[in-house]
């Protein structure tokens, strides 16, 4: 009490007026304005509270242990593993190592880095995955996008900083980068990536595809004199200077890519000739990677056995044995400072390419994946990552789909293929000397071919939404003349603007109403009749009350692509139902209600023509009819009565949304007075916009006039029955037993006393449930102007307006 007392002596003293308005107060619930309780039980709405809001949102003991427990999803599983998950894990793992060593060190090469930092990286995405992963299908590991661009930051960090070695600002941005996913991840905020639209990824990955095939081309040929990380189009340009430069590398490079595509064709064509070695054949194409590399290093070993120092063509060399760079990764200002403004395309790279291929992965095979947990595992493996040499690592489409085809179980095959690359690690250097780099290159430029996307899609994509179309090209435009970061920003920033540009240019709609019925075959549903006989509908027997005719809202100008024959009626003169397209917030408010207004304006004319007695006293905006002319008071017109808003596309709205409402409340009760206008609000979803439009002085009658008093109203309820005993199908259980015993007495079945006094019972039973059904109002007494449907908004509003017009004088009611 005293809390409370302190809190109203400071409102007090404030100046806060804790009686803003009452909608609870005697002159709304005097009167007509009382719902019997003898025809439902009495509801009174109750408000959300702070308190309400902050128990909902913040967890309690036991959402606090499910949340430690869900960070680590192999702990619901682990238990059940068994042989079989086992089985197909071995063939799984054992594949993608296969395939994850070759690209490891490729994927080195092109983020500027000495290949083994490709299989440390390898190593520790595959082996810290399984601990926190959602998916059994994605394989984290070095990729050819997050690689491209490490591989810039490295090179241009060279030329201001030469004494910091590569190495160790890839392992700096790849911690910094990792925490900054894991938090997002243990905060829950999983949804970010929703942000990012389709289009943008699919611009992302075509023009870093692009990006990365032609910069590899140079190795690919044995060109040299000049960067590949310049710009795309100008790496094409000096590739084709450069062609008489061309090498003996050209030769390994462009048979290796043949090779590569041949074996995948060749294996895919098998397979479709043979469907019952469609397995045999996916193993076999999945394996070209390592068979190629294999192959022409033993080539290269061939030709170059007795050159090592001077080799014909460009060779890996020496790559040293174990993890020779294992250590704490060193993390400063100096080194943060160069890759800062990377950071948040490293971010964004990371996310979106993980989060992209888990969930696509995940709807193919039937599990939902949580992308926040993803967030977390990301996060870790880039964190723990760079203390074995690791550099920034994500999922990878290769490798997923692969590994999904290759029938893996769970996400245990991770540490499979982390057993894969060790052996490599340990055992595999010396083989490693003798790889071609133009080899490596026709590996990642074969393996990047999949990122594009291909001209079907993108023909879906202008089906869909032609406005999107040209983003995606401006996305790989700018990736192909600029870089991939400028690239991604470009995308997102043009699908904001867009997705802003619908928000608030939003439109609503004016509804009508249309009787219609259902037609199924030659027949209304419902009766016995067809369509075609007069419009005479004879309801037939055991039909729903609805299936003859019933009332439906379209909108009068037909712009949801209704057929236009059909006749709209106006709901009632001067009542207006207006529908909210997309949401009713700050961005698009003054949108809406301008259209609002301007179309009531348009089709209405003022309460009073003799609102403005004198010239003088009319608005500069509003002149009226040059002098000597007579006003046009547009008599045909009705006079505006009430507004019915449809909430159905809308679930929050803000202060400068309702203060909008407010503004164009008492713009119209200028244009009505002396009368008001009623506001109506039909399929509000949310208790908190209903709690804001109420402190608006929405929900219940408006104060009419200067004395405050609140005009005659008739309160329309939608009502709703209670089940059991007194339900109406209890109601008609009874009477279905009459009439079956009424049908018996007439057969002679039963004619004794007993039988007679038995049927008057049951009749007897029927009428008094028929009374006695138990009914509850479904939204609040205290908000009458809120509505489940437009149905019952319509029909309070017309009762209301019709009411309107009858002015009591004692128990006297004069029609005026």
């Amino acid at each position: 009490m005293s809390a409370t007392k302190i809190g109203h002596g400071l409102a007090k003293g404030l100046g806060i007026k804790l009686n803003y308005r009452n909608e609870l107060s005697e002159e709304i619930l005097r009167g007509e304005s009382v719902f019997s309780s003898q025809t439902a039980g009495t509801y009174v709405e109750e408000e959300p509270t702070s308190l309400e809001w902050a128990r909902e949102t913040f967890p309690n003991g036991q959402e606090l242990r499910e949340y430690c427990y869900s960070l680590f999803p192999f702990l619901h599983w682990i238990g059940a593993y068994n042989l079989q998950w086992l089985a197909g894990d071995l063939v799984a793992g054992i594949t993608i190592g296969a395939v994850v060593v070759p690209q490891g060190m490729a994927y080195a090469g092109l983020a500027g880095l000495p290949p083994q930092y490709g299989l440390y990286s390898s190593f520790m995405g595959v082996l810290i995955y399984w601990f926190f992963a959602t998916s059994k299908d994605i394989t984290i590991g070095p990729v050819a996008v997050m690689s491209s661009l490490v591989g810039e930051i490295v090179t241009e960090a060279a030329k201001t900083h030469p004494k910091i070695p590569g190495h160790i600002i890839a392992s700096c941005l790849a911690v910094i980068a990792g925490c900054i996913i894991t938090f997002i991840g243990l905060v829950r905020c999983g949804w970010i990536v929703d942000l990012i639209p389709l289009v943008s990824i699919s611009a992302f990955m075509t023009g870093s595809a692009i990006n990365i095939a032609v910069g590899q081309t140079p190795a690919l040929m044995g060109i040299t004199g000049f960067s590949n990380r310049e710009a795309t189009y100008k790496v094409v340009i000096n590739t084709l200077k450069g062609l008489p430069r061309t090498k003996l590398d050209a030769a390994m490079g462009l048979s290796a890519l043949t090779m590569l595509y041949l074996i995948r064709f060749a294996c895919s064509f098998a397979a479709k000739k043979n469907p019952a070695r469609q397995k045999t054949f996916f193993f076999i194409s999945t394996l070209r990677t390592a068979f190629v590399i294999l192959l022409y290093t033993m080539i290269s070993w061939l030709v170059n056995r007795n050159h090592r120092k001077t080799p014909l063509f460009k060779i890996l060399k020496t790559v040293p044995r174990g993890f020779q760079q294992a250590a704490v990764p060193t993390v400063n200002s100096e080194i943060i400072g160069i890759f800062a403004s990377d950071l948040p395309a490293t971010v964004i790279v990371l996310l979106i390419e993980h989060i992209a291929i888990s969930k696509s992965f995940g709807r193919v095979n039937n599990y939902v994946i949580n992308p926040s947990q993803e967030m977390v595992a990301i996060g870790v493996t880039n964190i723990l990552g760079p203390f074995l040499g690791g550099y920034p690592a994500t999922g990878s489409f290769s490798r997923t789909a692969i590994k999904s085809k290759a029938g893996v179980r769970t996400p245990f095959a991770g540490v499979i293929t982390a057993l894969i690359v060790l052996l490599a690690i340990y055992a595999l250097p010396a083989v490693f000397f003798y790889i071609p780099s133009a080899a490596l290159s026709a590996v990642i430029i074969h393996a990047v071919g999949d990122l594009i996307t291909p001209p079907n899609t993108v023909y879906q994509f202008w089906r869909v939404s032609p406005l999107e179309v040209p983003i995606f090209f401006a996305g790989v435009f700018v990736t192909i003349f600029s870089n991939i970061e400028n690239g991604i920003y470009t995308t997102i920033a043009a699908s904001f603007a867009i997705l802003m540009f619908r928000l608030m240019k939003a439109k609503g709609n004016f509804l009508g109403k249309v009787k219609i019925h259902s037609f199924n075959g030659d027949r209304v549903v419902g009766t016995t009749a067809s369509p075609h006989d007069n419009g005479t509908f004879t309801k037939s027997g055991g039909a729903h009350e609805d299936a003859l005719a019933r009332n439906i809202f379209l909108p009068i100008d037909h712009a949801d692509g209704s057929n236009p024959e059909i006749d709209v009626q106006e709901p009632y003169p001067g009542i207006y139902i207006y529908r909210f397209s997309e949401g009713f917030n700050y961005p698009n408010a003054n949108h809406y209600l301008d259209q609002l207004t301007n179309a009531i304006f348009a089709r209405t004319r003022r309460t009073n023509p003799n609102f403005w007695k004198r010239r003088g006293d009319r608005p500069w905006n509003d002149p009226g009819p040059r002098r000597g002319k007579a006003d046009d008071a547009h008599l045909d017109r009705p006079t505006l009565k009430a507004v019915i808003l449809d909430f159905s596309a809308v679930n929050n709205v803000d202060i400068t949304s309702v203060q909008q409402l407010i503004d164009v409340r008492n713009q119209l009760d200028k244009y009505t007075a002396p009368s008001i206008v009623d506001w109506h609000f039909t399929n509000i979803n949310n208790r908190w916009t209903k709690r804001a439009l109420v402190a608006a002085g929405f929900g219940y009658p408006t104060v009419a006039g200067d004395q405050g008093q609140i005009t005659r109203w008739k309160p329309i309820f939608s009502i709703s029955e209670l089940g059991g005993a007194d339900s109406a199908a209890a109601a008609a259980d009874a009477n279905e037993k009459e009439a079956a015993a009424q049908r018996s007495n007439s057969h002679g079945i039963a004619k004794d006393s007993d039988s007679l006094s038995s049927s008057s019972d049951i009749k007897g039973t029927a009428k008094a449930s028929a009374f006695r059904r138990a009914a509850v109002v479904v939204t609040g007494l205290n908000r009458p102007l809120f509505h489940v449907d437009l149905t019952s908004a319509l029909q309070s509003a017309i009762a209301n307006v019709e009411n309107r017009d009858e002015v009591v004088f004692g128990d006297q009611e004069t029609v005026v």
